[in-house]
């Protein structure tokens, strides 16, 4: 079930009956967890021909309000205006993820640990993306968030220091991992590869005045260098090289140890979640598809966090593990497991009660659990 602020806005850009398609495919990616338009049509609960629930998603799927520019923008803006006060630091990372034939160019934002997608596109080719991809799709992702400060984070993909000039430009902050392979030239010193500062496990690193690569022209950045110490034997091959704009290594590794969140949201819309590779369809439905998958995604991260708040996840998900330092579930996995444990709860409504009639030892228990799922459905 989408939020009402959520489908207040969606009202005012689809018609009655777009709308209601659209909250039928949300409702079913968040059950069945799968974009392939023939499982869509399978499950899609309209009482027609399976070919023709098909075709009905095939053209839902093309239509032009399906902007992300139109459709989306407002709304992630406005979600992030109920989570992230204006001039707050905001960490936007860059990445790619591809498979079969299909080169995805993702901008997100960093939320509680996990990515939000703001920005999508598919690439005509495979493999790195290149400046002038890399500035359009950051352009209007800039101006929908002027009102913050924002960092942008890139791997070793974005690592061009064309990209990081364009940005200083734009007044904008980023960290933008380097190649340990990349010529630098410290202050008094001569060019030098990066693998060559002596960089160990353990050891952190800053640089000001510093020129990267021998290109004439881009002016000076700051270098961050950390290599991980090895624990039981075990780390990372090498350290991270960072160019940025950041006053301070603290602030640069911070912002970068948070790009981990994309790589947690693209396992969350593939294997580990929706199940995106499988989906068959064109460059123009996937498109939509990921305009789905955004509105069903952020709708759970926002329910599970409403869950934590109102202190029912242990009621949802399991909450630690042994041995295990970080907890076990994000909000959106918390979000997702209590709109599904609620509607099983609809589902399987007769065959609770008569469970709770012939085990009245534990009528206090059940009677605790349904209280806490009353709670949890009035976060939906």
């Amino acid at each position: 079930m989408l939020p009402e602020f959520y489908l207040t806005y969606l009202n005012s850009q689809l018609s009655a009956s777009q709308l209601l398609t659209l909250e039928m495919l949300v409702w079913l990616l968040q059950f069945h967890k799968q974009v392939r338009i023939e499982r869509l049509a399978a499950c899609l609960p309209l009482p027609i021909l399976y070919e023709s629930r098909r075709r009905h998603v095939q053209r839902f799927l093309i239509l032009p309000q399906l902007s992300i520019p139109l459709l989306w923008f407002p709304l992630i803006k406005r979600i992030l205006l109920t989570q992230i006060q204006p001039g707050t630091q905001v960490i936007v990372p860059l990445d790619r993820t591809q498979w079969k034939q299909n080169n995805l160019f993702v901008v997100s934002l960093i939320w509680d640990k996990r990515a939000w997608p703001v920005y999508w596109q598919f690439m005509e080719h495979t493999g790195s993306s290149n400046l002038a991809q890399q500035q359009a799709l950051l352009r209007p992702v800039l101006r929908l968030l002027k009102s913050y400060e924002i960092v942008i984070v890139g791997d070793r993909e974005f690592r061009s220091v064309e990209l990081a000039y364009w940005l200083k430009q734009k007044k904008v902050y980023f960290a933008l991992r380097q190649k340990q392979g990349s010529y630098i030239k410290l202050r008094g010193q001569e060019y030098q590869k990066l693998s060559e500062l002596g960089l160990a496990p353990g050891m952190k690193q800053f640089f000001t005045g510093v020129h990267f690569t021998k290109k004439k022209g881009f002016g000076q950045f700051s270098l961050a260098a950390y290599w991980k110490r090895k624990y039981r034997g075990k780390g990372p091959d090498e350290g991270w090289y960072i160019l940025t704009n950041l006053k301070s290594l603290d602030a640069a590794l911070k912002v970068y140890k948070a790009r981990s969140g994309i790589e947690a949201m693209f396992k969350d819309c593939k294997s580990g979640g929706y199940n995106l590779e499988d989906s068959k369809a064109s460059v123009e439905r996937l498109t939509s598809l990921i305009l789905l998958i955004a509105l069903a995604y952020t709708c759970a991260g926002l329910q599970g966090q409403n869950i934590k708040s109102s202190g029912q996840q242990r009621y949802v998900a399991r909450l630690k593990e042994l041995k295990r330092m970080t907890r076990r579930h994000s909000n959106f996995w918390v979000g997702l497991y209590g709109q599904m444990w609620i509607a099983a709860l609809e589902a399987c409504s007769d065959w609770i009660g008569n469970l709770m009639m012939i085990r009245p030892n534990k009528r206090i228990f059940f009677q605790k659990g349904l209280r806490a799922m009353a709670l949890i459905q009035a976060t939906f």
